[in-house]
């Protein structure tokens, strides 16, 4: 797995606790944190699609 995939992981999986802990504490700005999970996932999804089709070509 590239590493830049494993770093959007992270922040992805960071931003989804962040985001349950102000939605938990009543606080709006959980939006912002689901809005960086989304990023962070698709960012994930394009390097994994971008090695398999290096390892493959």
């Amino acid at each position: 797995m590239p590493r830049l995939a494993l770093y959007a992981v992270a922040v992805c999986v960071l931003a989804v606790v962040a985001a349950v802990i102000s939605f938990v504490q009543g606080s709006w700005l959980g939006i912002v944190w689901v809005l960086l999970a989304g990023l962070s996932s698709n960012m994930a999804w394009y390097y994994l699609r971008r090695q398999r089709v290096q390892a493959a070509g």
